[in-house]
């Protein structure tokens, strides 16, 4: 049986070519800045996103919380949308380990945080409350849907933001995705962002890292930060290498990815039972609902399960599919059958 596995984008594989890269990848001490290998795919990231310098680090959420030590001191606040992926899944790290107060406020369905909310939440200079620093957004948003932030809103929060002192952070884990659906360079994604990370791992198919991006100084201060919650890599070009070939090889196919959540998007919305806005689905992620009296999400992933189809539910009577690199259009339609055989 083959497994149609549309749990995350972080499921790829290395390609053929990046495993030939990782095994010729020259290699240094990147605690030294000696990795060759690690400083050029930092060097060609600060390029793809406009900024002057980059660092490389294991995972996303290692991003984020880097970039959110170094913009914020303890007792200073961030405000974040309630349904970003720093404020859900990475464990509340910017409290726990920075003392970084969270301000959440609602995100709407298309990613956004309205720009009156953010300014009404920005905290006058007084005794009694914690000092905000910093706005943070999520481009894709991830529990939105996939849902895209464009170059104007973006340039409208980060006019915000100076008018009051402010820095951005975003959370691009899969801002290629959003610059290929808009038909975009990613520099104007980023232009606004006083740091933004990215993923290799997930729909570049890299198999491990991100990267963060800003001014010199401050990837120097997130140097730092990495270091001190154990980031420093020592012969890392080994998996760096899988990430040059992922910004070489992988950005434009993207495309691909998202016609299929497309297609599949719309053969799960001519189902009965599903619930599924279509307008909603703009890059490779597929968010729908289940309304039926006589299954749950829970069941209803179980019996995908078991005839090959992968995904997950995401609480209440939402579940999640995410098309990638190795789901082909072909994969798509045998899903779709699967899906109408379990819902009969």
């Amino acid at each position: 049986m083959r497994v149609i596995d549309l749990r995350s984008d972080t499921i790829t594989r290395p390609t053929p070519a990046m495993r030939e890269a990782m095994a010729r990848a020259e290699v240094g001490d990147d605690v030294f800045g000696e990795d060759p290998t690690v400083n050029r795919l930092q060097a060609m990231a600060a390029e793809r996103l406009g900024k002057e310098a980059a660092l490389f680090v294991a995972s996303g959420t290692m991003g984020n919380l880097v970039c959110l030590l170094s913009h914020c001191g303890r007792g200073d606040e961030m405000i974040v949308g309630d349904q970003a992926h720093t404020y859900i899944y990475e464990q509340g790290g910017s409290a726990a380990l920075g003392g970084i107060h969270p301000r959440p406020l609602p995100n709407q369905p298309d990613g956004t945080i309205r720009l009156q909310d953010i300014e009404a939440a920005i905290r006058a200079d007084n005794e009694h409350f914690p000092r905000t620093r910093l706005i943070c957004l999520e481009n894709t948003h991830n529990r939105c849907g996939g849902a895209v932030l464009t170059p104007e809103y973006m340039q409208a929060v980060g006019e915000l933001a100076r008018r009051h002192g402010l820095a951005v952070h975003l959370d691009g884990a899969r801002i290629f995705n959003a610059a290929v659906a808009l038909g975009v360079d990613v520099k104007e994604l980023a232009t606004d962002a006083d740091s933004v990370t990215f993923c290799l791992s997930k729909g570049l198919a890299a198999p491990v890292g991100s990267l963060v991006c800003g001014s010199r100084e401050f990837i120097a201060k997130a140097r730092r930060a990495r270091k001190v919650v154990g980031g420093g890599w020592r012969q890392a070009g080994v998996i760096a290498a899988a990430g040059i070939v992922a910004l070489e090889q992988m950005v434009e196919r993207l495309a691909e990815d998202h016609a299929n959540a497309r297609r599949l998007a719309e053969g799960l919305a001519a189902l009965p039972g599903i619930v599924l806005d279509l307008a909603r689905v703009q890059t490779d992620i597929v968010i729908f609902e289940l309304q039926r009296e006589d299954m749950t999400p829970e069941e209803l992933a179980r019996r995908l399960w078991e005839r090959g189809v992968w995904l997950l539910t995401i609480g209440g009577r939402r579940l999640r599919a995410v098309t990638n690199y190795h789901v082909t259009a072909e994969d798509v339609e045998r899903a779709l059958e699967i899906f109408a055989e379990v819902l009969a």
